[in-house]
């Protein structure tokens, strides 16, 4: 069985915060996870399509606020453990099954207010992990209607019609310790401990912020809790003889990495990772592809789920060996490069430098020849690649941006090619600036926008769990015209 593989960039923050980062290989993945079964069995249970009964939904009253946290400190017991796991694992206390029928409506509740909600309010939230999914539509349908000139009054539809076919959720395959990355910040305990190793409760506005340890959430593997339980300091021959010799080295690092930095978090650009000892790069073998990960580059925290996911956009681009596939924010390149096979070439745009260097390192690897990949912005790279692909060719379209969504010159240049068919949309949250990208796909002709070519249809919705003990999924959209 193949070992378990690490990284750890080490964040050093001159004014009072160290962050800490931990990278982990899964291992070898279940059975089920490598050989997935057909969508007849992917998606158990029937798809939902048109009107739904004997929904309830419980809303937070408009202007209502949550709870002014305590500004005192007090002795590390167990309620500071609850209280943390409430905020970044807010289903913990239910069953894995319960997890995917109860939820919190994640665009009406922030951490704030879910840190506040007692036990009995978490068993008896009315809201599901799948009615999240349906409201996200749901929405977006209303404001669709609202532009094709139908007569609605309100943004979200008093109907339970959805705009699309969707499916139930894909549940993840590893439900506990699979995060592969985790990062801690060391701060001030509830004890006073000033070098407390763990996550944040409270706000800076508040000047309440406490250091919580994080050895009992359930998302994190034991290994990375083991060591965030130690006291780390900043010297680097110390931190690298602290996890060669010293407690650190239960976890077995293939690679360590130092970032010295004054922010939460910055790229290899602004602040260059330090390779202390081990290899330069981590590797995961997903979808029969052998993956270089540089310390800069992203990669999903749930390796398991990850290879769900990516099955679930191969299965909707339908590509052939007639199309060109178009992955916008690539990343690493998995999707693109999972099924080059399957198209007669994959074109990749992606902004982190580390990440194209890694993708073109793995189409090399495993002999993908029909790839390029771009680095730079999308909005400035991608409307200059489309005007070559105007010769009739079919092209399918994936994006999978942040949560900032895609740049508006981007939905234009897609919008407006009209060699695009198919798009698969991937989101984690559909919210704010990725519900305009949505509704400017779909909205009619706005010369105004420079949306000048056909809309998009929403077509299907695949909602799949790479976060079990929270409320988030991945969210895949097929749109097509």
């Amino acid at each position: 069985m193949a070992g378990l593989k690490r990284r750890v960039p080490m964040h050093s923050l001159r004014y009072f915060i160290s962050m800490v980062g931990l990278f982990s290989k899964s291992g070898l993945l279940p059975w089920y996870a490598r050989n997935p079964p057909g969508w007849s069995q992917l998606f158990l249970g029937t798809v939902c399509k048109g009107d739904f009964t004997h929904v309830i939904a419980t809303k937070c009253q408009k202007g209502q606020k949550s709870q002014k946290k305590p500004s005192h400190l007090g002795p590390l017991d167990g309620s500071w453990q609850e209280r943390l796991a409430d905020v970044v694992t807010p289903l913990w206390r239910l069953s894995y099954e319960e997890q995917l029928k109860v939820c919190f409506c994640s665009f009406i509740l922030d951490s704030s207010s879910v840190e506040t909600m007692s036990q009995e309010s978490v068993e008896h939230s009315s809201f599901v992990k799948f009615e999240a999914q349906k409201k996200i539509l749901q929405r977006l349908e209303s404001y669709i209607q609202m532009l094709n000139g139908v007569n609605v009054t309100t943004a979200v539809p008093k109907s339970e019609s959805l705009p699309c076919l969707l499916h139930p959720i894909i549940p993840s395959p590893v439900i506990n310790g699979y995060r592969n990355k985790s990062t801690f910040s060391v701060n001030r305990g509830p004890d006073g401990n000033p070098k407390t190793v763990g996550y944040y409760l409270g706000t800076w506005r508040d000047g309440n912020i406490v250091c919580v340890r994080s050895n009992n959430l359930k998302n994190i593997p034991e290994k990375h809790s083991q060591v965030a339980q130690e006291e780390l300091h900043v010297q680097k021959e110390t931190v690298k003889e602290f996890f060669i010799r010293g407690p650190g080295a239960a976890c077995d690092l293939t690679s360590l990495y130092f970032q010295e930095s004054t922010m939460t978090r910055c790229s290899h650009q602004q602040s260059p990772y330090q390779l202390l000892f081990g290899e330069p790069y981590i590797f995961e073998e997903l979808l029969s592809l052998k993956i270089r990960i540089s310390p800069d580059a992203f990669f999903q925290i749930n390796t398991a789920g990850a290879e769900m996911l990516y099955r679930t956009v191969g299965e909707l681009t339908g590509v052939n060996s007639d199309t060109i596939l178009l992955d916008i924010c690539c990343g690493t390149g998995v999707i693109g490069l999972s099924l080059a096979q399957h198209t007669s070439q994959v074109l990749g745009i992606e902004l982190v430098e580390q990440a194209v260097e890694d993708a073109r390192w793995t189409a090399a690897f495993n002999g993908i020849t029909n790839s390029e990949f771009h680095t730079g912005r999308a909005e400035k790279i991608l409307p200059g690649l489309l005007k070559s692909k105007e010769d009739g060719q079919s092209v399918v379209a994936v994006v999978n941006p942040a949560r900032a969504g895609l740049h508006y010159k981007v939905i234009q240049a897609i919008r407006n090619c009209r060699a695009i068919r198919t798009l698969v949309f991937v989101s984690c949250k559909l919210h704010g600036e990725s519900t305009r990208n949505v509704i400017e796909l779909c909205c009619p002709p706005d010369p105004a926008k420079k949306l000048l070519g056909e809309p998009f249809v929403l077509q299907q919705a695949v909602p799949v769990d790479l976060f079990p003990h929270t409320p988030h999924c991945e969210l895949v959209l097929l749109f097509t015209r």
